[in-house]
C-alpha cells in the first residue's frame, strides 16, 4: 500500500491548532511539504516548527484571515504561482451555535462566504496544477451534521450540508483528471471549539462543564470524545496514493455516534 507523500505539496487551512494542525503533522510524517494558512503569524511560526521533516522537506506558511475571501485568494494565488499544489485541506471554524429561527441573514451570508466562496476560490487556484501533475487530493473537514443535522447548530447544519453537495459535484467533475474530492466528518472531538460548546451548553443548563461533557460523551458508542490526531489520520490516508479510488465520499469519524448507515 503506497502511503508516501514525498515530493507532494499540501496546503492545509486553519492549521495552527486542533484538527488542522493535526492533519498537517500527519501529512508531514508521510513526507509531504506542508504550507499552513491561518491568520495569526506567531501561531503559524510555532505550528510550522512542530512539523516533522527530513532533509528533503520544506514547510512554510501564508497569513490570511478566513473571514476575508480576498486575503485567502491572494495567498493561494501567490502559492500556486510558486509550485503546484497536490493536496488541499479545507478546514475552518464553524458558525456560532444557536437555533436556526434566530439566525440573521448576515449569519448565513458570512458562513457562505467562509465555507463555500473561499473553498471554491482555493479549488479553482489549485486544480490547474493538480491536472498538470496528474495528482490531486481535495479534502474538506466538515461535520457529521452532513449526515444528520445537529441540535442548536442551525446555520452550521445548513452551510455544512451545502459544502458536502458542492464537494460531491466537484468530485464528479474532477475524477477523470486523477483528482479526488472527499469529506471528513468529525464527531465530538477534543478541541477548543468543543470546549466552547460544552461551556455554553453547561451555562444554559446550570450544570458544570464537566457534567455537560460527560453527558455528551455518553451519547457516543465509544464513550469518549475523539482526538484531533484520530481525525487527522483519516484525512491523511485520503491524501495518499492508496486512496486513489476513494472519491465523492463523506466519512464520519465519530466513534459511531452518527445514527445513519
Amino acid at each position: 500500500m503506497e502511503l508516501s507523500l514525498y515530493g507532494k505539496t499540501a496546503v492545509i487551512c486553519g492549521s495552527t491548532q486542533g484538527i488542522g494542525l493535526a492533519v498537517a503533522q500527519e501529512l508531514a510524517l508521510l513526507g509531504a511539504n506542508c504550507i499552513l494558512i491561518a491568520r495569526n503569524e506567531a501561531s503559524l511560526e510555532k505550528a510550522v516548527s512542530s512539523l516533522g521533516r527530513t532533509a528533503a522537506q520544506l514547510h512554510k506558511y501564508a497569513v490570511a484571515d478566513f473571514t476575508a475571501p480576498e486575503q485567502v485568494q491572494a495567498a493561494i494565488e501567490k502559492l500556486t504561482g510558486e509550485q503546484p499544489i497536490h493536496i488541499l485541506v479545507n478546514n475552518t471554524g464553524g458558525p456560532a451555535a444557536g437555533p436556526i429561527l434566530n439566525a440573521k441573514r448576515d449569519d448565513f451570508e458570512a458562513a457562505f462566504r467562509q465555507h463555500i466562496v473561499i473553498n471554491h476560490g482555493l479549488v479553482q487556484a489549485v486544480v490547474p496544477g493538480m491536472k498538470s501533475e496528474e495528482y490531486g487530493r481535495i479534502i474538506n473537514i466538515i461535520s457529521t451534521s452532513v449526515k444528520i443535522p445537529l441540535h442548536n447548530l442551525g446555520v452550521s447544519n445548513t452551510i455544512r450540508g451545502a459544502v458536502a453537495s458542492w464537494a460531491k459535484t466537484l468530485a464528479n467533475e474532477l475524477a477523470e483528471f486523477g483528482i479526488t474530492v472527499n469529506n471528513v466528518l468529525p464527531g465530538f472531538t477534543s478541541t477548543a471549539r468543543l470546549d466552547s460548546l460544552t461551556a455554553t451548553l453547561a451555562g444554559k443548563k446550570g450544570i458544570s462543564q464537566e457534567e455537560q461533557a460527560a453527558a455528551m460523551a455518553a451519547e457516543v458508542p465509544a464513550k469518549r470524545f475523539g482526538t484531533a490526531s484520530e481525525i487527522a489520520a483519516v484525512a491523511a490516508f485520503l491524501a495518499t496514493p492508496a486512496a486513489s479510488y476513494v472519491n465523492g465520499t463523506s466519512i464520519p469519524v465519530d466513534g459511531g455516534r452518527t445514527g445513519s448507515i
